[in-house]
C-alpha cells in the first residue's frame, strides 16, 4: 500500500479482534444504562461551530486550538466535527422539545474529534459515552450519576478507579473566584509557563489543571474556590456528600478539580485511575444548570458525566480482562452428503441461539479442525458422509477434556446446551 493510503494520524481502525471487545464493552454499557431508566439519543457528528463557541467557552483551549472546523463550500456556514457531546445533546433537546414532557433521562455514544498531539490514551477521533440528566434540580441526581458509575466499574470487574470530587459553585462564586486568583497569578508571573500565561486573563481556572511539575509548588499554594462559594452551593454540596456517604460510596474532595468547559457550575467530580500514567481520567461530568438558557431555552437545571471508551478499553486490557470468543460452535464437513447437510445443521444450531461458522473452501478433517481450533470455538460439530447417511452429527469439545459424542443431528442443540460447553458470561469482567 502506497504510504499516503493510511488512516489519519490519531484516528485509529479499530480491528477485527479489539472491535470484539468494544461490542461486549457496549452491550455492557446499554445493559447499565438501561437498568437505571436512560433513553438513547442520537445526534450529528457535525454541528454549527457556533454551538461549541456558545457552550463550551470562546477562550477555552477546546474552541482555540483543538476544533476541526471548516467552511461548508455550498452556503459558507461554519460547520465544527463535535469535540463533546453535552452541547449536541442540549441543541437536539431544544429543538424537539423534548423537555415539554418532563425532565429527561438521555445517553448517547461515539466518536468525537480533536485536533490534539496524539499519544496513548488521547486520540484526535476518540469515543464516548455520554449520560445527561435534564430538569432534575436536587444533588439526588448527581449522586445517582456518581453511584451510576461505581456500578459500571463493578460489572466490568474494575477495582482501581477512584472519585475525585468539588464544586465550582454558581456562576457569581466563579466570577469572584477568578479575579481573586488572576490577582494571584499576576503576582506570581514571572513564575508562569509559557502556557499558564496564555490562559492567564482568560482562562485561569486552567492553570490549576496544569502538569507541570514546576507549577506545583504555585498552583497549591493558589486561593481555593471553594473559600468564594455562596450559602446554596455548599448546601447542594454538602447534601451530595451526606447521599454519597449513605450509599458508601469513597471520594476525596480535591478543590483544584476544575473541568475544561466554561458550562460546568457546582458539583464537578472526575473517576481516575492510576493505571494509565498521565491520562489518568476515565469518566468526569457534574452540573451544568445554566447551558440551556444559555443555548436559548428555558433555565433548566442539568447534570451529566461522559467517559472515554479508549481509556476504559485499555484499563480492561491492563487488567488481563478479555471478551469472550465470537464463536461457539465451528461447523466441520466432508464429502457430498455431508456438506448438503452441514448448512442445515448450522442453522439449527444458530435457532438454538448459538453462534456459528461453517467450514466453507473445502480441506481435509485435519485441517478443517485446525482452522476451528484457532476461530476460538468451544466445540466441532463434525461431519462426514458416514454421519449424514445416518442423520447424526459428532460433536468435539476443543477448549475442555471431554469425550466426542455422536447424537442425532436433532438433538445436538439441546446437548451443547446442557453440557453448558457454549456458555458466555453476561458481562465484560465477568470473564
Amino acid at each position: 500500500m502506497s504510504a499516503n493510503l493510511q488512516a489519519i494520524r490519531g484516528m485509529n481502525d479499530i480491528l477485527p479482534e479489539e472491535a470484539l471487545a468494544w461490542e461486549r464493552f457496549e452491550d455492557t454499557v446499554r445493559e447499565w444504562l438501561h437498568s437505571y431508566g436512560y433513553r438513547p439519543i442520537r445526534m450529528p457528528l457535525v454541528e454549527r461551530t457556533e454551538l461549541f463557541v456558545r457552550s463550551i467557552g470562546e477562550v477555552t483551549d477546546i474552541v482555540e486550538k483543538e476544533m476541526y472546523t471548516f467552511t461548508d463550500a455550498l452556503n459558507g456556514e461554519s460547520l465544527t466535527l463535535r469535540p463533546e457531546g453535552t452541547a449536541s445533546c442540549v441543541r437536539a433537546v431544544l429543538e424537539h422539545n423534548l423537555l415539554y414532557h418532563g425532565p429527561q433521562r438521555l445517553y448517547y455514544s461515539g466518536p468525537m474529534f480533536r485536533h490534539e498531539r496524539p499519544q496513548k490514551g488521547r486520540y484526535r477521533q476518540f469515543h464516548q459515552v455520554g449520560v445527561e440528566a435534564l430538569g432534575f434540580e436536587g444533588p439526588d441526581i448527581d449522586a445517582e450519576h456518581i453511584v451510576m458509575a461505581r456500578r459500571l466499574w463493578r460489572m466490568l470487574g474494575l477495582d482501581d478507579i477512584q472519585l475525585e470530587l468539588s464544586t465550582l459553585g454558581s456562576s457569581e462564586a466563579r466570577a469572584r473566584y477568578r479575579a481573586r486568583l488572576t490577582r494571584y497569578l499576576e503576582a506570581n508571573l514571572d513564575a508562569l509557563d509559557e502556557d499558564s500565561r496564555r490562559r492567564l486573563h482568560t482562562n485561569p481556572l486552567r492553570i490549576l489543571d496544569s502538569k507541570n511539575p514546576a507549577l506545583q509548588p504555585l498552583i497549591e499554594e493558589a486561593p481555593r474556590l471553594m473559600d468564594d462559594l455562596d450559602e446554596a452551593s455548599l448546601k447542594h454540596f454538602e447534601a451530595l456528600q451526606s447521599l454519597l456517604r449513605a450509599q458508601k460510596v469513597e471520594f476525596r474532595i480535591n478543590p483544584r478539580l476544575v473541568r475544561g468547559l466554561d458550562y460546568y457550575n457546582r458539583t464537578v467530580f472526575e473517576w481516575v485511575t492510576t493505571r494509565l500514567g498521565a491520562q489518568g481520567t476515565v469518566c468526569a461530568g457534574g452540573r451544568y444548570d445554566g447551558l440551556v438558557e444559555q443555548l436559548g431555552g428555558k433555565p433548566t437545571p442539568a447534570c451529566g458525566f461522559a467517559m472515554g471508551v479508549e481509556r476504559l478499553l485499555a484499563l480492561l486490557k491492563e487488567k488481563g480482562v478479555e471478551a469472550p470468543a465470537p464463536v461457539d460452535v465451528y461447523v466441520v464437513h466432508q464429502g457430498e452428503r455431508a456438506s448438503a447437510l452441514a448448512p442445515q445443521v448450522a442453522e439449527t444450531l444458530r435457532d438454538a441461539g448459538l453462534r456459528v461458522v461453517l467450514h466453507c473452501g473445502g480441506g481435509s478433517f485435519k485441517s478443517q479442525l485446525k482452522k476451528a481450533d484457532a476461530s476460538g470455538a468451544q466445540v466441532a460439530v463434525i461431519i462426514g458422509d458416514d454421519e449424514a447417511q445416518a442423520g447424526e452429527v459428532s460433536v468435539k469439545p476443543l477448549r475442555i477434556a471431554a469425550a466426542q459424542l455422536r447424537v442425532r443431528a436433532a438433538e445436538a442443540p439441546q446437548l451443547l446446551r446442557d453440557q453448558a460447553w457454549c456458555s458466555r458470561p453476561v458481562a465484560l469482567g465477568q470473564a
